[in-house]
């Protein structure tokens, strides 16, 4: 049977600069899953791999270069969902996990759905997931994005020492000074507007025909403490049964009222082709919210679909009868 991959980095308005560090992030990301399902492997573990692979890439706000919340802190949602057995993995509000998708592979594995806080982090250290540094997930970009988000005029800031009461101001300010993984890759665009719905996804179907879908988010700028999106509800931000796999990036909120993903996996059931179906449920959300957004699907014939209407989601894919993957905004 064939197989088919594809991956998004996030929905939104990206500035010039970003345009083409994001996409080349996707065609990385979408080539390791592709490996993956060229030597027989799972689209399970295909979609794990693609997710992990943009946690780890500083450019995306899941994992590392996650944003902060309102406190200061990073608090990072993902799930995992295998199609034909229909079992589900997802973690919420996990702190210091580098790759949160990984976490809710576990949970999958377990007989629970859903993990969130406290919780989930002791379930990491009885699955000997390890912890990682505050540093080691902070990016000077997302620190500059909250910064705006809250009105400062510098990195240190000029309000009271409550303005920051998780992380101390001097510790901020010392990772604010030092040169990030990021520009290592590239510089980001410095002064620039960036509104940006920063779920990042995989969805895929492997030899088998099995299909399975995986999202991981750091949320929204400057959100509510223990604020959870669409990302690690099942049936909202991702999505897989027996017709398609899907996984979603927008303004969470919308996509939870309206369940995207399974209304997506819904219009494949009832005869809608992958592409036709994508569009119908962005069209539904569009029709029914103003929150903006888009998604990515496979379904069980391996045709890709994809949608969205924020001005930009950056995406890859990569199925049999391609050699090599095709990226766009």
């Amino acid at each position: 049977m064939p197989v088919s991959i594809i991956v998004h980095g996030g929905a939104g308005t990206l500035t010039p600069e970003r345009l083409e560090i994001t996409q080349e992030g996707c065609k990385e990301a979408v080539l390791i899953g592709w490996q993956i399902l060229q030597r027989g492997g799972s689209a399970l573990d295909a979609v794990e791999a693609a997710v992990r692979a943009l946690e780890d890439n500083p450019n995306f706000n899941a994992g590392v270069g996650s944003c902060l919340t309102a406190e200061g802190n990073i608090e990072m949602d993902a799930g995992i969902m295998e199609g034909h057995t229909l079992q589900v993995g997802a973690v919420a509000a996990v702190e210091l996990i580098k790759n949160p998708i990984v976490l809710a592979r576990k949970v999958l594995e377990s007989p629970h759905v859903l993990l969130i806080g406290a919780g989930a982090q002791e379930f990491a250290r009885q699955q000997a997931i390890p912890t990682c540094t505050f540093e080691e997930l902070w990016t000077e970009r997302q620190h500059n994005n909250w910064l705006k988000a809250r009105g400062e005029q510098n990195k240190e800031g000029e309000g009271d020492e409550e303005d920051e009461p998780r992380y101390h101001r001097r510790e901020i300010a010392r990772l604010a000074a030092r040169p990030t993984r990021e520009e290592q890759l590239k510089k980001s665009a410095e002064g620039g507007v960036e509104k940006k719905h920063g779920t990042v996804g995989a969805v895929a179907i492997d030899e088998q025909g099995r299909l399975a879908a995986a999202t991981s988010t750091g949320g929204i700028h400057n959100k509510y403490p223990g604020r959870v999106g669409d990302s690690p509800l099942v049936g909202c931000g991702f999505y897989a049964d027996e017709n398609a796999a899907i996984s979603c990036t927008g303004y969470g909120e919308d996509f939870i009222r309206l369940m995207i993903a399974k209304r997506a996996a819904d219009f494949v059931a009832h005869g809608s082709g992958a592409r036709e179906a994508a569009e119908a449920a962005i069209a539904f959300l569009g029709a029914k919210a103003e929150g903006t957004g888009g998604l990515i699907l496979v379904d069980r014939h391996a045709n890709l679909g994809f949608a969205w209407n924020s001005e930009h989601m950056v995406h890859a894919y990569i199925s049999s009868e391609m050699q090599e993957p095709v990226t766009g905004v």
